[in-house]
């Protein structure tokens, strides 16, 4: 029998993808050597505003069409926007939390597992950040740590994103963390006067798996 098998089969401490009451709803917090990951509070919500206004974080998430446009966002959150994070708590099909720079206590993005496929053990993953929780180390701990807790508390098979072409730098912390590609959505998005492709990349069970045994 495969560890995920066991696992469904209901150990103390795994949560099945096909519980009808979520995977995700237990909130919890996650804390490394340079990122804490915590469900939002109001000030890391009201962070957001600026992280999701960011010119790179609208282009790299494929959010607008033309670099324009991603120069020409308001730093706070709309009404809508301000309730979806605050409703987020009470969502246990998917699991959002705030990426907390532990040497500033300030928010400066977000992980997110979402798209949940319980009948296949499988969902989506991302994440972004704001340009006060760039090139340190971060999104890579971050990645680690989320992805990790889901592996570890839940009977997840598949964890899989799409990064566009125009971000290697998210692919290599993708790779760093165990992800492969498998294969392209070729002119996935139109920005400016061109096309961009889409990387699909996964992260199973066993990759994980295998991962913890060669470090």
């Amino acid at each position: 029998m495969s560890d995920a098998i066991k696992q469904r089969a209901g150990p103390a401490g795994i949560v099945d993808t096909r519980d009808d009451r979520g995977p995700f709803r237990s909130k919890p917090e996650l804390k490394g050597e340079v990122v804490l990951l915590r469900p939002f509070t109001e000030s890391d919500i009201a962070a957001m505003g600026a992280v999701l206004a960011d010119p790179d974080v609208r282009r790299l998430t494929g959010s607008v069409h033309t670099t324009a446009a991603a120069s020409n966002a308001c730093t706070e959150l709309d009404k809508l926007t301000l309730a979806w994070y605050l409703g987020l708590a009470a969502r246990p099909e998917r699991l959002d939390l705030a990426i907390i720079d532990l040497a500033s206590g300030r928010c400066v993005g977000e992980v997110v597992l979402n798209h949940l496929d319980a009948g296949n053990d499988s969902c989506n993953f991302r994440i972004l950040i704001g340009p006060q929780g760039r090139n340190r180390g971060l999104g890579s701990e971050a990645v680690q740590l989320i992805t990790d807790h889901a592996f570890r508390t839940t009977a997840l098979w598949r964890i899989s994103l799409e990064v566009y072409s125009f971000n290697p730098r998210a692919r290599r912390v993708y790779e760093r963390a165990g992800f492969q590609a498998e294969g392209v959505l070729r002119g996935a998005l139109r920005f400016d006067d061109g096309r961009v492709d889409a990387v699909v990349m996964s992260l199973l069970r066993t990759d994980w798996e295998g991962k913890l045994r060669d470090a």
